[in-house]
This record gives structure tokens, C-alpha cells and sequence, in this order.
């Protein structure tokens, strides 16, 4: 699919914004999608609104301090001024352009390990996908699997069912919309992308979202006690799944976070992962409270600073 060049606008972030750091950060994880093009100051990517394709093509023309974006629209159709209005704010909310981080800095310079992360990760901005089936397949291929099984599996979902977007000169998959997803059969689903039980889930799922599901915009705008409930409607979504998942952010521990914050919280990685993970859960949410999910995301993406800064050995993945 060929798309060309359609409208164009500006978005102004709350400083401090680092463009480089919030839209590819430093522990790899995308923007929108896997296949992104990040060049200098620029990234090409794509996304799905109101059902069609769009490409962007969002260009730092400003600093940390004082921030601006430049935002192409590449389309099949020309958007109509509803439309590009309403694109405007789904990039803008997407890119977390309206966070202030100052009152988490703030917090963070009191605490004896996030004092040493906002330091490095000065102006990252927390962003979103605008597609909930995007992070449902995200937060259901990390369950029990190594990263990079993870992504092997992310992989293959959309080399076989996503689709392959051109636009200013740049070719960039975009992943699977839940329709499609919703029609296959779980077993040739599982065996094409190497998912095994993941598979049934995935399916299960997309059948519920391309039904009358909210979107994640809806999801964004609801109590985050009645976000996560919701989400955990969903197959296969636990606890730690909607916390992957909810715009809100909670404190997702897992087989490989639990090391990592059972290391910062009690000086050691426990013995017992799955019966520790409660425990670690807990302390995270009582020490940083309303903070837990930034915490949670700054610490992510700083662990080899943070291993030389504290003199532990941190798990990378």
C-alpha cells in the first residue's frame, strides 16, 4: 500500500520532552510499531485511524526545554478537517505530549534509586499505542516467555497477517488490525507464528475487541479501577497483562521484573519468583504510590545505569 503526502501539523510537548528518548527508548521498545524507521531527528511509522492506514512522519524541530514536532500525514484519501483535528489529538495523547513530569521528578529526586534514572532519562515522555489489539498482543506474547522469544512472536504475527505501508520513500509494516486476527483458525494461528497457547488467546480476544469493545481511548478515559477490570474481561488477560495494557499504568511483575525489583527492594533476587511476586508487587505500590507505573517504566529502560550506579548486577531481560 502506497500512501502520499496529505496534510501536516505541529504538536508542542510539555518540557522537558527528548524526543529521542520517548519515541525509541533505550530497553527497545517501539512507538506504534516494531518496523518504525528512526533517522536523526525523525521517525517514519504508521498506525490505524478510523479504520485506514496513516503514515506519519514526526520530525524534532525543537530541544528538550523548548519542544516542537513536526507531524506529515501520509494518506490514501485526504483527511477532512475533522479528521485531522482528531488525528492531532490521538498523536499528541499517544506521544504523552500533555505529561508534566515535573511533580514525578520532584518525587523522584527524594527516592534512593529513582534519584539516579531521571537524571540519564531526562524529558521521556510514558506514550501509548492507539490500538488496544496492539498492546494486547504485546502483553500476551511477553507472558511467560524470555524477550526474546517475545518479540520472535510479535515478529511473525506481523510478517504473515500485518501489512507492509509505503509512504515518503520508507517502507514500514504496520501490525494486524483485531478483524483479521479474529477470523483465523487458533491452531494454523499458533503454528504459522510459533504462538502455542498464546494463540487461542489472541483469537479470543480480537473477536471481543472488533466487536463492541471500547477503543483505548475510551479505555484512557474511564477510573483506572474500572480501566483494569474491563481489560481483564479480555482472554488471557491477567493482572500483569493489564497492567502492560492499561493507559493508566499499574506495576506489571513478572518472572523477569520480580528479579529485577526484588534485587532494588530487598538486596537479592528471591528464590521463589512466583511466590514472590505478590510480595514485590506490594512494596513497589507502597513505595512510590501514585508514581508506582513511572517508576515502574523510568527503571525499565535504565538498568545498566542503574546496575553501575547501585553496584548490583540488574537482569537485562
Amino acid at each position: 500500500m502506497k500512501l502520499t503526502r496529505t496534510a501536516q501539523f505541529d504538536i508542542e510537548p510539555v518540557p522537558p520532552f527528548s524526543f529521542q528518548l520517548t519515541v525509541r527508548k533505550p530497553a527497545g521498545w517501539d512507538l506504534f510499531t516494531p518496523d518504525e524507521v528512526y533517522e536523526g531527528d525523525t521517525l517514519w511509522t504508521v498506525i490505524r485511524f478510523g479504520g485506514r492506514c496513516v503514515g506519519l512522519k514526526i520530525v524534532s524541530v525543537g530541544t528538550a526545554d523548548m519542544p516542537r514536532l513536526r507531524v506529515g500525514v501520509f494518506t490514501l484519501k485526504k483527511l477532512s478537517e475533522s479528521e485531522r483535528t482528531e488525528l492531532r489529538a490521538v498523536v499528541s495523547v499517544c506521544l504523552g505530549a500533555n505529561q508534566d513530569l515535573r511533580a514525578f521528578y520532584s518525587f523522584a529526586r527524594r527516592d534512593t534509586i529513582l534519584r539516579h534514572v531521571i537524571d540519564t532519562l531526562y524529558g521521556m515522555h510514558d506514550t501509548q499505542t492507539p490500538s488496544l489489539f496492539n498492546s494486547v498482543i504485546l502483553a500476551i506474547c511477553l507472558q511467560m516467555a524470555r524477550l526474546s522469544r517475545s518479540n520472535d512472536m510479535m515478529e511473525a504475527i506481523n510478517r504473515v497477517y500485518g501489512d507492509t505501508i509505503e509512504f515518503d520513500g520508507k517502507r514500514v509494516r504496520l501490525q494486524p488490525p483485531a478483524e483479521r486476527i479474529a477470523k483465523l483458525d487458533p491452531k494454523v494461528f499458533a503454528k504459522k507464528c510459533n504462538l502455542g497457547y498464546r494463540a487461542k488467546y489472541l483469537v479470543a480476544s480480537a473477536k471481543i475487541i472488533a466487536g463492541d469493545f471500547p477503543e483505548m481511548r475510551e479505555i484512557m478515559s474511564m477510573a483506572p479501577e474500572a480501566a483494569k477490570e474491563k481489560l481483564m474481561e479480555l482472554p488471557g488477560i491477567g493482572d500483569y497483562a493489564a497492567d502492560i495494557i492499561d493507559p493508566h499504568g499499574g506495576f506489571p511483575i513478572d518472572a523477569w521484573s520480580v528479579d529485577v525489583f526484588g534485587l532494588l527492594f530487598f538486596g537479592k533476587e528471591p528464590e521463589n519468583r512466583r511466590k514472590a511476586i505478590e510480595d514485590v508487587k506490594k512494596e513497589g505500590i507502597r513505595r512510590w504510590g501514585q508514581w508506582s507505573w513511572m517508576a515502574f517504566f523510568y527503571v525499565a529502560q535504565d538498568l545498566r545505569n542503574l546496575s553501575e550506579r547501585l553496584g548490583v548486577q540488574l537482569r537485562l531481560q
